[in-house]
């Protein structure tokens, strides 16, 4: 009781550092950020109000902007449906007792321990030997090589992550449920969609968060396996962001206010997949 005491006495104190540290990092720069998108400037000392221009330019001047809005957006509903189904069906697979599961589970988890950097670099090489091995091509050479390769690095790196959230969600089921399943003679699709899948939407809705996320924010992959080419035609969302702001001399107020779109964007449909997936939860 002495010790509850003196945590509730002293608790602003002991929250004072991360409350500090949430404002530095995170909310000062966020509404710096915000004002910052309505000015045109070099830094943040010369910061001139010219309003919604840069939006404006952002949709208008700059033609590549909404055509790395739709990549983005087709990226992430490939990538989340796949990387999802993969590794629902790895999790599965390696939750019925297979010789050498955490081996696999291992392997499979590994990926996602390196670098986006570095993956881009190892899938560029291997997509670009079998492009010129089989079609005298490159991955830069054809916007859809492109794609469907930060499909699969994207994939590679994500599906074991996610595995490993459903592996335990699928061992966390009671056994007595299924074992109630298997008497009653119920079929393995009849177990996976009645009682497999409604018991595991709470890993589900974290999957697909991050997965969604991931989607919308993917950075370095892109920049080290195509760098937005051929022409653009391969530039994300994110990608597109840092070549106006950084590459772009007088469109730092443009690449700004692109990023605040973009914070809104991924904010609102993270949090409607949220709403979503929750509702399921509640319903079972």
């Amino acid at each position: 009781m002495v010790i509850e005491k003196v945590l509730r006495k002293y608790f602003p104190l002991f929250a004072l550092p991360g409350v500090i540290c949430f404002l530095m990092a995170f909310l000062i720069p966020m509404f710096m950020g915000i004002y910052l998108s309505f000015c045109e400037f070099t830094n943040v000392t010369n910061a001139k109000w010219v309003g919604i221009s840069n939006y404006v330019k952002a949709f208008t001047v700059d033609g590549y902007f909404a055509s790395s809005l739709w990549l983005t957006i087709k990226f992430t509903v490939v990538s989340v449906i796949t990387i999802n189904l993969f590794a629902f069906a790895l999790a599965i697979m390696l939750t019925k007792g297979v010789r050498g599961t955490n081996v696999f589970r291992t392997i499979f988890f590994m990926p996602n321990l390196i670098g986006g950097i570095v993956l881009g670099w190892i899938w560029q090489v291997i997509i670009n030997g079998v492009l010129l091995y089989t079609k005298e091509a490159t991955i830069v050479s054809d916007p859809s090589y492109g794609f469907w390769g930060l499909v699969i690095l994207m994939n590679w790196q994500n599906v074991g992550y996610m595995m490993v959230i459903y592996i335990a969600a699928i061992q966390n089921i009671p056994s007595d449920m299924l074992e109630a399943a298997a008497i009653d003679g119920s079929g393995y699709w009849r177990t996976l969609f009645s009682i497999i899948l409604p018991t595991i939407m709470p890993s589900i809705t974290i999957c697909l968060f991050m997965t969604v996320t991931n989607g919308f924010k993917l950075f370095d992959q892109n920049l080290a396996l195509t760098a937005g080419e051929p022409g653009k035609q391969t530039e994300m969302l994110a990608l597109n962001i840092y070549n106006t702001f950084y590459g772009r001399s007088g469109f730092e107020g443009v690449g700004q206010a692109k990023a605040v779109v973009f914070t809104i964007i991924v904010a609102s449909i993270a949090l409607l997949q949220l709403r979503l997936t929750r509702s399921k939860e509640v319903e079972q």
